[in-house]
């Protein structure tokens, strides 16, 4: 087979893009523009190094970024080659764009950070699909029936040996149950601890789905403000005394949507609170597994107060959302009282998919998965952090996360939120505003930055594409 030679890839020693970053881009753009078709091998890793001048080992990490995201399959000593399973783009495609007004993005061509969700391109399809395999071929002999409200025994157990390991909580399968996704989770958790009427706290910006569950059950929602420590405890005492609250909902590992942590001292405020007051603790932990900095904190289920706090988990940002696979931990009579729920809603969950959970868990298939995923978000997040200092600098103000899939940035310059929200949406950019966040509608002058789906290449063109975009 006749091997690209002629593939050629300038770099700039002068980007903020590594060379790393730049050699995924240059590739993903060859293969966009049909010059790279399914199944066309690569310059080995030695002869693309040679040719650019430069250390081999970058050129290795940028085409096992490339496998992971699935543009490309490595196949040992044969060589590294565009996947076969891409469709096919005519070369010619470009030219046969029709012409679009000066400066307009193409059509359905935006750049989204507007959350921080995952890149489901670094799954490791073959790794997913061999489970789903093994997971159908084992529920030979009747094992679709009915089963257990909770989720599949062997998940409950492989969950709780994670999160008794990884995350310091003291579960067996008995204070688990497993939910099609952290939304489901809070819901339950509203309909177990909370009746028409009742008080439940969240902070001022908060998760909008979370305070729509609870509202739609009924409740009241007050809120207070978050601060650079998190939850500001002060206010929720002095909100504790004016009235009966019955629980507080929180996201103290990587505040949704600020993403600043919750310090040690408002945890043990929080959870003496609770104990003064009586209320439960909603613990929504939807990104524990990615953190760049230091040792991520364990959550505040790990304390383990009088079953005060009910854990709320997904496997969404490790894997991919559209699995819905999260679970709920807390007191096992609680839990007893959510699988009575579960059977009015559905009955259960989907036996096949927990079973390949099980084994990707079991495996340590996921913990990997981790690992490599989290290599990659980091470069992102470096990348990001980068380019907003060296280009938008005079618009916004920010401090990179310490753990997540995105930033909290607030503006600073001479324009408005809703201003350059518009600009960027003109320019192909999705933005998504502060006051998307806030409880009461108002504006407010920031900007949640999702990166975990875009890879280096879109996120230095979102940026180039804002920078141009305010600076017209």
């Amino acid at each position: 087979m006749l091997r690209p030679w002629d593939l050629k890839i300038v770099l700039d020693r002068a980007a903020p893009l590594s060379v790393q970053a730049q050699i995924v881009h240059a590739i993903t753009r060859e293969i966009h523009r049909g010059r790279l078709r399914p199944g066309t091998a690569l310059p080995g890793s030695r002869e693309l190094a040679a040719t650019l001048a430069i250390n081999r080992k970058t050129v290795v990490l940028a085409y096992d970024e490339l496998v992971a995201q699935g543009w490309l399959v490595a196949e040992g000593k044969r060589g590294t080659f565009v996947s076969p399973t891409l469709p096919p783009l005519p070369p010619a495609a470009e030219a046969m764009t029709p012409p679009r007004p000066s400066g307009m993005p193409p059509a359905r061509d935006v750049i989204d950070f507007k959350d921080g969700v995952p890149d489901s391109r670094l799954i490791r399809f073959g790794d997913l699909s061999r489970a789903f395999r093994h997971a159908l071929l084992g529920t030979r002999g009747n094992r679709l029936g009915y089963a257990d409200p909770r989720g599949t025994p062997p998940l409950r157990r492989a969950l709780a040996a994670m999160l008794s390991m990884e995350r310091g909580l003291a579960v067996d399968e008995d204070s688990l149950c497993v939910v099609r996704g952290s939304q489901m989770g809070i819901f339950l958790a509203a309909r177990l601890l909370l009746r028409p009427g009742d008080t439940v706290v969240t902070e001022r910006l908060s998760y909008p789905p979370a305070r729509a569950v609870f509202r739609a059950g009924g409740a009241l929602v007050a809120t207070v403000d978050t601060d650079r420590d998190g939850l500001r405890t002060d206010q929720l005492e002095t909100l504790c005394r004016d009235r009966p609250v019955r629980a507080v909902y929180v996201t103290p590992h990587h505040h949704y949507p600020t993403t600043v942590m919750m310090t040690a001292e408002r945890r043990l405020n929080l959870l003496r609170l609770a104990e003064q007051h009586g209320f439960a603790v909603i613990e929504d932990d939807y990104d524990h597994e990615f953190h760049y900095t230091g040792t991520p904190v364990m959550p505040l289920a790990s304390l383990g107060r009088g079953g005060r706090v009910v854990y709320v988990g997904s496997l969404s940002k490790v894997l991919a959302p559209g699995l819905r696979v999260g679970y709920l931990a807390a007191a096992p009579d609680l839990i007893d009282r959510c699988a009575a729920d579960i059977t009015l809603i559905d009955r259960q969950g989907d036996t096949v998919t927990e079973m390949a959970v099980t084994e990707l868990l079991s495996g340590g298939d996921i913990r990997r998965h981790v690992c490599r995923a989290l290599k990659v978000y980091g470069e992102r997040r470096a990348l990001l952090d980068r380019l907003l200092r060296a280009h938008l600098g005079g618009h916004l103000a920010f401090a990179p996360p310490q753990g997540g899939l995105a930033f909290w940035a607030r503006v600073t310059g001479p324009l408005n939120a809703a201003a350059i929200a518009a600009r960027a949406a003109a320019g192909g950019v999705g933005l998504l505003p502060g006051g998307h966040f806030a409880d009461d509608g108002t504006p407010v002058e920031a900007f949640r930055l999702g990166f975990g789906n875009l890879d280096c290449g879109e996120i230095a063109t979102g940026i180039d594409r804002l920078r141009r975009a305010l600076e017209g």
